[in-house]
C-alpha cells in the first residue's frame, strides 16, 4: 500500500463509515419508495423500480426526481432521512484509526450534511474537518464529475494527494481519473441495485476499514 504521499483522506458515509449490517440504508430506501409512491400515485413495485432506475441513470433517486419531476430536495431529504439510528454502534477503534492518519479528514456523501452529522455522532466519529453533502455540491451527486469538482474547489486540496474511500465502485471512477488513491470498502453494491462498471479505477479493496487504516498509520 502506497499512501505516503496522501495528506487528505476522504470518506463516503453510508455503508462505508458503518457496515451494511447496521441497516440504515434499507430504512432510507423504504422511505424513498414511499415518497415515489405518493408523488407519482403508483403502486409499491412500480415505485421501487422507478427509485432504482433513477439511481442508475442519475446517480441518486433524488437527482432523478429533481430532473424529471422538479421536486423540493430539502423536503425530500428531511423525509427520507427521518429514520431510526438505534442500530448504529460506537466505533472507538475506527475513530482512533482515522485520527491517526496524517493530514485532513473529510466526509463526502450523497446524503445531506445534517443526516451525516447524526450518523457520525452515533458512531463516535465527530472528528472530521468538514462534511460535504449533496447541498454543498450544488445537488450534484456522486458519481457526477461536478460533485467531485465542487468538493475539491470548496475544500481546496490537490487530488493527487488525496485518498477516497467508498462502498460504490462507480463513485471511484472520477476520483481515480483525478489522481486520487481509491479504496473500495466492502464488496461493493450487489444485487438489483448494482451498477455495471470497470474495475481498473479501484486501487485497493478492503472488507475491514479499521484494519486497513491501522495498517496505513503503522507504516513508517
Amino acid at each position: 500500500m502506497d499512501f505516503a504521499h496522501v495528506d487528505v483522506w476522504i470518506f463516503d458515509l453510508d455503508n462505508t463509515l458503518y457496515p451494511p449490517e447496521m441497516a440504515l440504508f434499507p430504512q432510507i430506501e423504504q422511505r424513498m419508495t414511499a415518497y415515489v409512491m405518493r408523488l407519482l400515485r403508483v403502486e409499491h413495485g412500480h415505485a421501487d423500480r422507478l427509485r432504482r432506475d433513477y439511481w442508475r441513470r442519475h446517480g441518486t433517486t433524488l437527482a432523478g426526481l429533481m430532473a424529471e419531476h422538479s421536486i423540493d430536495p430539502l423536503a425530500y431529504l428531511a423525509e427520507v432521512h427521518d429514520i431510526d439510528f438505534a442500530g448504529l454502534a460506537v466505533a472507538p477503534d475506527l475513530a482512533a484509526a482515522i485520527t491517526a492518519l496524517p493530514g485532513r479528514k473529510i466526509v463526502h456523501t450523497n446524503a445531506d450534511s445534517r443526516y451525516a452529522a447524526k450518523v457520525l455522532a452515533a458512531r463516535g466519529l465527530d472528528l472530521f474537518e468538514a462534511i460535504y453533502g449533496v447541498e454543498e455540491t450544488g445537488f450534484h451527486p456522486k458519481p457526477q464529475r461536478a460533485s467531485f469538482e465542487a468538493l475539491i474547489a470548496q475544500a481546496g486540496f490537490d487530488p493527487a494527494r488525496a485518498a477516497f474511500f467508498e462502498d460504490d465502485p462507480r463513485n471511484l471512477e472520477v476520483p481515480h481519473e483525478l489522481g486520487m488513491r481509491t479504496v473500495l470498502v466492502g464488496k461493493g453494491r450487489r444485487g438489483p441495485d448494482a451498477a455495471p462498471g470497470r474495475s481498473e479505477h479501484v486501487a485497493h479493496r478492503t472488507d475491514d476499514l479499521t484494519g486497513f487504516l491501522q495498517a496505513i498509520a503503522a507504516r513508517p
